[in-house]
């Protein structure tokens, strides 16, 4: 077993878009970025990756990601953030307006976006100001089962330590089991969680499920 865990490279950013998208899908065939951006896949993560570059640095920038590499194959990802760093989400809403004007939507296009991302916000999990958060974790199918996900929770909970934070937390889609067993591997308990009907009509979960550390 050869795992390597270091900082992404701006050169990370189409597989950083790529663990975004697979990590909002959870378990289910679609996830948040697929509702925000129905359609063609390539220009979905194009669009994932324009918000990961942008000039406002939400919690989807490719400077929060670690990278894992097996055998020197990059092969998983996660990142972490703090809560006041995102401004209460405001942060993600400037980085994807960035990417809509580089993409020249029209304003009935990001309507119709902010519509379609309602439901999804009901379950949105509560976050204590000096927690810190980890969030889009993902591996490639192929090399799933070799202990990416461990070490690179181990590692970014290391940073998480080294900044100060006594308390990390996840969230999970309720009924990714796999997910919560490995969370709870590396210590993590489920705290609460959050139901909605419309979310769950719209994403195939009943809600979101937070765990702390």
């Amino acid at each position: 077993m050869d795992i390597a865990v270091r900082p992404a490279r701006q050169s990370d950013i189409p597989f950083i878009a790529w663990v975004q998208q697979e990590a909002a899908r959870s378990h289910l065939p679609h996830g948040f970025w697929d509702i925000a951006f129905p359609g063609d896949e390539a220009e979905r993560l194009r669009m994932i990756g324009r918000i990961a570059d942008a000039k406002a640095r939400s919690f989807c920038h490719w400077t929060g990601f670690l990278i894992a590499e097996w055998n020197g194959q990059v092969a998983a990802g996660l990142s972490a953030y703090t809560q006041p760093s995102i401004a209460a989400g405001s942060a993600l809403f400037e980085a994807m307006y960035e990417a809509f004007d580089a993409a020249q939507w029209s304003d009935e296009a990001r309507e119709a976006l902010n519509q379609r991302l309602l439901p999804f916000l009901t379950c949105m999990p509560d976050t204590a100001e000096d927690a810190w958060v980890v969030e889009w974790v993902a591996t490639k199918p192929e090399l799933r089962g070799r202990g990416l996900v461990r070490a690179l929770l181990l590692a970014i909970l290391e940073r998480g330590a080294a900044r100060g934070h006594a308390q990390s937390q996840i969230a999970i889609l309720i009924g990714n089991t796999a997910a919560q067993r490995a969370y709870e591997s590396v210590g993590f308990r489920v705290f609460d969680e959050k139901t909605n009907a419309d979310f769950e009509r719209v994403v195939g979960s009943p809600g979101i499920r937070r765990l702390l550390r």
